[in-house]
């Protein structure tokens, strides 16, 4: 949300702020084929997102234009998402992953990356690191990323239930930020959030993993 380009996409583009939970499971799916499904199910679905981005361009409030296929845009996106989610393994799956297996993610989850078009694509969490601090003086926070900010942790229309998962997975996610990017959402540092969040997350965690077992 913090890149001006890649929060206009959404902003401009898409239904989210009335629709947030659908618009996560979209891209929940897309990460799903395109990390367990048969090699033709995940090159249709990369295909699919490619016209979708084609279409996605427009000006920024600044004048500047920007487009959801540009190479930079894309390469922006992917990093965020590879640092969470490697993140989010190291915290609640396996602390003492080795670099070797770190590097390893990091580069296979670039291929569907580099067929998406973005570029560059790190093959290292070295690299990874790299690229996100080279972004920093281009990133931004404004009323639109306080406004998604504010959706994303409080989607309208869910149910009690789905409040509660809602709010622990995503102080889960708030604590996987860097500092630097919390401190520019204005989410504070709050230890006792964050000890639920992984209390919680982890327990979420062992069980979908206890569900796709024993199929």
């Amino acid at each position: 949300m913090l890149h001006p380009a890649a929060l206009a996409g959404i902003w401009d583009h898409s239904a989210f702020r009335e629709d947030m939970i659908g618009r996560l499971r979209r891209t929940a799916r897309f990460i799903a084929i395109t990390t367990f499904a048969d090699q033709g199910e995940a090159l249709a679905s990369i295909a699919r997102v490619k016209a979708i981005h084609a279409r996605v361009k427009g000006s920024l409030p600044d004048g500047a234009a920007y487009s959801a296929s540009d190479p930079k845009f894309l390469a922006w996106v992917h990093a965020c998402e590879a640092w969470c989610f490697l993140e989010a393994w190291l915290r609640f799956g396996d602390p003492a992953l080795s670099l070797q297996d770190k590097n390893a993610y990091v580069s296979q989850s670039g291929r569907v990356a580099a067929l998406l078009g973005a570029d560059p694509v790190p093959a290292t969490r070295a690299e990874l690191v790299a690229l996100i601090a080279a972004y920093k003086p281009c990133l931004r926070a404004n009323e639109r990323t306080r406004e998604a900010r504010r959706i994303v942790v409080n989607p309208p229309g869910l149910s009690p239930s789905a409040k509660l998962l809602h709010r622990i997975l995503t102080n889960a996610a708030i604590g996987l930020l860097p500092d630097w990017a919390r401190r520019m959402h204005g989410l504070p540092y709050r230890p006792l959030d964050e000890f639920e969040a992984a209390a919680g997350a982890t327990a979420i965690a062992r069980a979908l993993r206890w569900a796709f077992e024993s199929r």
